[in-house]
């Protein structure tokens, strides 16, 4: 009978290889189960924060150039979790930087890691609701972002074109529907 403890490696050692501005790039040594040792490539990233801005039948959305695609993609707002700062906290903060919102509501729909192969951190989904009249944005010196809202139809039908790029915001999704289907 097969069981989960045969697939478990065992870290050896670790060595950083780059460290850069948003992760750094690490090289693991590992056993497997089999007793081989090989070298794996790991990104330790600080954890992200996507935020859903639900207003009735719309969401608010964001749209930002971003340098892997070199294209602007459109997203739900969200970062990078601040050091010392809870995911909730952090949440808060980018939704408030990237349209100026608050939100009286905000719900927890579960975490995941980007690609657990080659990332070390996780992503946290919120769903913010009741959300405070849109402000001043609170942008990082190096942010370039416009906000509006999106009928949430329109999201469904665009997910997955050349307009909807990133595959987290797929998976969050992914997450308010199931969240929805259960309410």
């Amino acid at each position: 009978m097969n069981t989960d403890e045969n697939l478990i490696w065992k870290e050896q050692s670790s060595r950083d290889l780059l460290k850069t501005a948003v992760f750094t790039v690490t090289e693991r040594t590992s056993t497997g189960p089999d007793g081989q040792t090989g070298k794996y490539i790991v990104a330790n990233a600080p954890d992200w924060v996507i935020v859903i801005p639900e207003e009735k039948d719309s969401f608010l959305m964001v749209k930002q150039w971003r340098h892997g695609e070199k294209a602007l993609s459109i997203e739900f707002p969200g970062g990078v979790i601040d050091a010392g700062e809870s995911p909730e906290e952090g949440a808060r903060r980018e939704l408030l930087e990237e349209t100026g919102c608050t939100a009286a509501k905000l719900t927890l729909l579960g975490k995941f890691n980007p690609n657990p192969a080659l990332f070390s951190n996780h992503t946290h989904v919120y769903l913010a609701q009741e959300l405070s009249s849109p402000r001043e944005q609170h942008l990082d010196k190096d942010e370039f972002l416009n906000f509006f809202k999106m009928k949430k139809e329109e999201v469904y039908t665009l997910l997955g074109t050349p307009a909807f790029p990133h595959a987290l915001m797929a998976s969050a999704l992914g997450l308010y529907l199931l969240h929805e289907k259960q309410s």
